[in-house]
């Protein structure tokens, strides 16, 4: 997807591996390692459930170019090259070969020019480079503390569903503030951001199997298309008509 904004992002996840890169101005952003700053011709990037959010960096509009790639696509393409499942180590880097590789899929697959070998090419290229370069194997993730446990298992299981603070700190054994505090400590943001993150995430898998925008909102949780609307742009920078256009052939 091609973005050209001044909009900050609030803290959000993606399921996908998320590889791009900025044509200009520069993007300020929060990550896993703290505050990482990128600027024309650097390689953003980001794993999938890694938190982050984003911002122009300087006060002026910034033109970035993302790709979001399927865990499972990642996975089949890096078969013969890597042996365990694998992370990106690192949010931001100068790196000019990567950058041509992410932009010459990037162009191959909106150009509507290339032929499906070309494209698989290019997809190859791009996935392995990333992982050589700033790739590892990845390693066992750091459990959250069981409070924290419980209410992210209780909002993963059916983020559709509405709760409470008070519900999810009794499900945890712990006060409405010790849960607000530890969630945020632990996950980056609050119990109500992750909801509404989950949502989205869940709004755009339907989207993408063809449901209308209404039934997807309120498959989704939303209270209506609007409210969906909303909490999507908010996360995405685009409508949800805009990215169902996208996904759906």
């Amino acid at each position: 997807m091609a973005f050209v904004s001044d909009r900050h992002f609030p803290r959000h996840s993606h399921d996908q591996f998320g590889v791009g890169v900025i044509c200009r101005g520069g993007q300020r952003s929060w990550s896993a390692l703290g505050t990482v700053r990128a600027g024309a011709g650097d390689v953003i990037m980001v794993n999938p459930g890694e938190i982050h959010d984003g911002a122009p960096w300087g006060g002026s509009l910034r033109e970035w170019h993302m790709l979001y790639l399927n865990p499972a696509l990642v996975a089949t393409e890096l078969t013969e090259e890597f042996v365990g499942s694998t992370a990106i180590v690192r949010p931001v880097a100068e790196d000019v070969v990567l950058a041509r590789r992410v932009t010459a899929l990037f162009d191959s697959l909106i150009g509507g020019h290339a032929d499906a070998l070309a494209s698989e090419e290019e997809m190859l290229r791009a996935i392995v480079c990333l992982f050589q370069r700033h790739g590892v194997a990845r390693r066992t993730p750091v459990r959250p503390a069981p409070p924290v446990a419980r209410a992210v298992e209780a909002i993963n299981a059916a983020p559709a569903r509405s709760t409470t603070l008070a519900e999810l700190a009794a499900l945890s054994g712990v006060s409405r503030y010790q849960l607000l505090r530890g969630f945020a400590r632990t996950m980056g943001t609050t119990p109500h951001a992750y909801l509404v993150q989950k949502r989205v995430l869940l709004a755009q898998r339907y989207l993408a199997a063809g449901q209308a925008l209404a039934q997807a909102a309120a498959l989704a949780g939303f209270a209506d298309q609007s409210h969906m609307t909303r909490a999507f742009v908010r996360q995405t920078g685009v409508t949800p008509g805009a990215y169902r256009a996208a996904v759906v052939l």
